[in-house]
């Protein structure tokens, strides 16, 4: 007995209708009809209820996937006779019939079914316990083992979206954990705590390539605890030591781990009670870390003793690796070593004050230059030693102090240096008054033993001593120098600086009056101490220096050059009235001050020159193409005369006349063709003078440099060459372009013919090169017009003819021409080498005819001589 309907779902099936009416009366396409049902839903279980128009359906037929476990009752009821699951099928398509007497009378009508996916399988790891090895120090973060689970559930859905947590940590003595998980990853690496907390088992260590078998680890036992009267396999001790060590050289994580962690693995992203779960064991062994950084080194520099000598070793975790050293600052000097064995060596002595530190980065390698451990950077701090003594800044230090100051006043500070390492007691000064002279009872002076401040200890009087002369003591805890003081005692700037006189009148310069030419003379006298700060005098320009054109020289000896600092410009400044102040560098004793008997004034007036026009710009430069239009301007010359006078120009140099020159604007044009082939650059001289006064004029340099355009195709250097039929060799041919770049090479060369052709072969060289080579050798002498097309880089060229004989050559490689015969035309140069030789021979046998015909003369004459005789 079915069970009452959970859903109903009607459907009228028409015959012969595309489409079918639900029960609220919209048209539903029949491939539409979707039903879903979540996997496990109880049995039986209804789905649908088919109707049928035709009034003799007697029972209906299924067909498609699942008939094992949904079913069709008479009355067209779909059921499910089996629950489903999603891990099994997740989607059904069956076909629905109605029949009359196993006759279809109705459909086939397709349902699609989906199974719901429900969270019915827990998660699981893929393996049930996993073993891992980390070391001692690994950085925390970095994974160095990971646990993997699976779902069988739906992985689209939250059924299957799988979160890590770590549940425990065995041993956990600390209630600190060494390690954690990553949730999303699995991945597992270790804490900051376990980066610093986790320890290895003790073990015997081993240098680079020693045995480790067990008559190794006897002599190891045997240097340490020496035990002549009991055997190694009766000393507990030993014994206890050697299982241990055979425990850590076969360490199992499995059979004796160091941490046991216990991590699950939740579905539905571990939010939700009612997530399933999954658990597994990581078992953990610590292994040592023997690629431990020493840390800081430090170095006394000048270190005596014999060198090299080892100051650290490193060791890599892996036994053969090779050790390199590098040197990380890009320094010349490189005093450090390592041995095979990590031992790192310093060669010589070091100098803190010349390199106070070193950074090395070791590295471990396999033979294949691999690292086996990350690289070790090492710092290497060179410690001071007192091996300096202090130095006096200046050879002898002379101060100044005027008479009567107060008892305390500040004199000055010496100053010394000591190049040992500053802030520490190598490089601590201290100063100490040896001596005095004269001496006087009591000191006069006294220093700060740590500043090197001196201060009087009395008012000093001009008239007991002019000049004190200290012997400072400047020491450190070691070394000590002799410093010399010089203390002047001077007078009281109790005497004003008073000008010779008040008003120096008036003067008159030219406008281009060259600088540091001197305007006038002014001078003031003091009568204060001579030689003395304050007798000294300083001349200023107070007022009336509009723009600092004047300036004052002086030697402080009371005489002043009033100069010409920047030059004149009458039209800018045609006068000025200058306020000059006389000062001395010594402040005035108390109550005195500076009144007008250290003020003088002058008048200074310009006088107008007629100047020469001035260009408004030094550099004049044009870069125009080579095809700009005529008539075109290139430039306009802009000048102006100082006076306001009308000014014309002219220009010079142009030696192709291609420009011209307005004389009343100054602009120039183009009055020919420009071609760069011809002239790439050029300069003409534009000179601007006053209309009514030629001989004031300026020059400027006008430089014009032409860019190239493609005006120029590639040519035949050459138009004719030969081959030899028997031995017939490449031809090269050669085109030039009288462009320059981009325009100019590299060539393509090319034949120009309807097809290929069969009987030549033209490939480019290079970029201005061809070889054409004869591919199908001809029966008889013959000369061949070839049509060559050569186009320069911008694709620019014409066909040009290229004429090839191929003739019967002599031995000397030459075309055989047959007497009476015209040979093969030879180009222009070849054409006056030729008659250059055949002249010359032609002038040879006349010198030579000559010189026969004279001989035969002379003997002639000879003989006829003899005769008479």
């Amino acid at each position: 007995m079915m069970t009452p309907m959970v859903h109903l779902c009607l459907l009228a099936l028409l015959l012969g209708s595309a489409a079918g009416l639900g029960l609220d009366g919209k048209k539903v396409p029949f491939e539409n009809l979707v039903m879903k049902v979540q996997e496990g839903t109880p049995v039986p279980y209804a789905l649908c209820q088919f109707q049928v128009s035709h009034p003799g359906v007697n029972a209906f037929r299924l067909n498609g996937e699942g008939s094992d476990d949904i079913k069709i009752s008479a009355d067209g009821w779909l059921y499910l006779d089996k629950p489903l699951d999603w891990s099994q099928n997740d989607n059904y398509l069956v076909a629905v019939e109605a029949l009359v007497d196993d006759e279809v009378v109705e459909g086939p009508i397709f349902a699609t079914i989906h199974v719901l996916d429900i969270n019915n399988h827990a998660p699981y790891f893929n393996q049930s316990y996993y073993t891992a090895l980390v070391r001692e120090n690994t950085p925390a973060g970095v994974p160095f083992t990971r646990v993997f689970a699976l779902d069988r559930d739906d992985p689209s859905t939250p059924n299957a979206q799988l979160t890590y947590s770590l549940v425990s940590q065995i041993p956990n003595r600390h209630n600190t954990l060494l390690f954690q998980v990553d949730p999303n990853s699995g991945e597992i690496s270790t804490t900051e705590q376990g980066e610093r907390m986790l320890n290895a088992r003790e073990t015997i260590q081993y240098a680079r390539g020693e045995d480790r078998s067990a008559e190794s680890l006897r002599a190891k036992f045997n240097n340490y605890c020496p035990s002549p009267t009991v055997p190694n396999e009766e000393n507990p001790f030993f014994t206890c030591v050697e299982r241990a060590e055979m425990r850590r050289s076969n360490l199992d994580p499995l059979e004796d781990p160091d941490y046991t962690l216990i991590v699950k693995v939740h579905d539905m992203g571990g939010a939700s009670e009612m997530a399933l779960s999954g658990n597994s064991r990581v078992h953990i062994a610590v292994q040592p870390n023997l690629w431990v950084n020493p840390g800081r080194i430090a170095i006394q520099e000048h270190l005596e003793g014999s060198y090299p000598r080892v100051i650290t070793k490193v060791q890599s975790n892996e036994p053969g690796a090779i050790y390199r050293l590098v040197q990380k600052e890009r320094e010349l000097r490189f005093p450090f070593q390592i041995t095979e064995d990590g031992e790192i060596l310093l060669t010589e002595e070091l100098d803190r004050e010349e390199k106070d530190m070193y950074i090395l980065v070791v590295m471990a390698e396999d033979v294949y230059e691999n690292q086996v451990d990350p690289p070790m950077e090492i710092h290497v701090v060179v410690e001071d030693v007192n091996d300096n003594a202090p130095v006096c800044e200046e050879e002898e230090t002379v101060f100044e102090v005027q008479e009567d100051e107060p008892v305390g006043s500040p004199i000055g500070d010496l100053i010394a240096h000591d190049a040992d390492q500053a802030e520490t007691l190598n490089a601590l000064l201290t100063y100490t008054i040896m001596s005095q002279q004269p001496s006087t009872s009591p000191e006069a002076f006294a220093i700060d033993a740590a500043s090197g401040r001196i201060q009087t200890l009395r008012a000093l009087q001009r008239r007991d001593h002019q000049v004190y002369n200290l012997d400072v003591r400047v020491s450190d805890p070691a070394h000590s120098v002799l410093c010399k003081v010089v203390v002047k005692v001077i007078d009281v700037n109790n005497e004003l600086p008073r000008f010779e006189k008040n008003d120096y009148g008036s003067y008159t310069v030219v406008e281009d009056a060259a600088v540091g030419q001197t305007v006038l003379n002014i001078s003031a006298s003091d009568d204060d101490d001579a030689d003395s700060g304050s007798s000294f005098i300083e001349f200023h320009i107070t007022a009336g220096n509009d723009d600092g054109v004047f300036a004052v020289e002086t030697d402080g000896k009371g005489v002043g050059h009033v100069v010409i600092a920047k030059p004149l410009d009458f039209e800018t400044s045609s006068s000025y009235k200058l306020k000059i102040d006389a000062r001395n560098p010594e402040p005035l004793m108390s109550g005195l001050e500076y009144g007008a008997e250290s003020t003088a004034f002058a008048s200074v007036s310009v006088t107008d020159v007629d100047e020469v026009p001035e260009f408004t710009l030094d550099i004049l430069e044009v870069v125009v193409p080579e095809n700009i239009t005529k008539g075109a301007v290139l430039l306009t010359v802009e000048a102006k005369d100082p006076e306001g006078k009308e000014i014309r120009f002219k220009m010079e140099g142009d030696t192709k006349g291609w420009l011209e020159l307005n004389p009343a604007t100054g602009q120039i044009t183009t009055k020919d063709k420009l071609d760069r082939e011809t002239l790439e650059t050029f300069e003409v001289t534009v000179t601007a003078f006053e209309k009514d006064n030629p001989e004031k004029f300026d020059e400027r340099m006008v430089s014009v440099r032409l860019l190239d355009v493609n005006d120029n195709t590639p040519k035949l250097t050459e138009t004719q060459a030969f081959m030899c039929l028997k031995k017939p060799e490449p031809v090269f041919i050669k085109a030039h372009d009288g462009d320059g770049a981009p325009f100019s090479q590299p060539f393509t060369f090319a034949l120009v013919h309807s097809r290929k052709s069969h009987n030549w072969d033209l490939q480019t060289i290079d970029g201005t090169t061809a070889k054409l080579t004869l591919k199908k050798m001809p029966t008889e002498d013959r000369t061949f017009s070839l049509p060559i097309n050569v186009k320069d880089n911008a694709g620019m060229g014409v066909t040009q003819s290229f004429e090839v004989q191929v003739c019967t050559c002599t031995e000397l490689g030459y075309c055989y021409v047959a007497p009476g015969e015209h040979g093969f035309k030879y180009g222009m140069g070849p054409t006056i080498g030729i008659l250059a030789g055949t002249l010359g021979f032609c002038v040879l046998v006349l010198v030579v005819a000559v010189k026969r015909s004279s001989k035969r003369s002379k003997n002639s004459e000879e003989a006829e001589k003899n005769a008479l005789m």
